[in-house]
């Protein structure tokens, strides 16, 4: 599972290196290039990229945000090990529907957190 983990947040901050390149080069009119700010604020981004462990959830965070849940036991009724969840607040998830499982993978998520139904 922490194979899993790793490989979401380098998709969440690959995310947002694709969505700041795109917003560079929108406003810009240029090729993309990143400004120093620009390179500044995706290091600050990367750096606050974590995850915390729980009995039956992952947190992941983002700059101080909760981006989403990840499921973190076999035993839920629900949902299955690796599920990704919406966040309903900052202690718990919003348990209607899973988002992608991180073990299967194949999900689509965005830096924001993972997408909607």
């Amino acid at each position: 599972m922490n194979e899993q983990m790793e490989t979401l947040l380098e998709n969440i901050k690959k995310d947002y290196f694709e969505w700041t390149t795109r917003c560079a080069r929108r406003k810009l009119d240029t090729d993309g290039e990143l400004t120093e700010i620009n390179k500044q604020m995706i290091a600050d981004f990367n750096d606050n990229v974590d995850y915390k462990l729980g009995n039956k959830y992952i947190k992941v965070i983002t700059g101080g945000s909760v981006w989403g849940f990840i499921v973190n036991t076999e035993n839920d009724k629900k949902f299955r090990k690796g599920d990704i969840l919406k966040a309903a607040g900052w202690a718990a998830p919003a348990r209607n529907a899973a988002r992608g499982n991180i073990v299967d993978g194949g999900y689509t998520i965005q830096w924001t957190g993972p997408l909607y139904l």
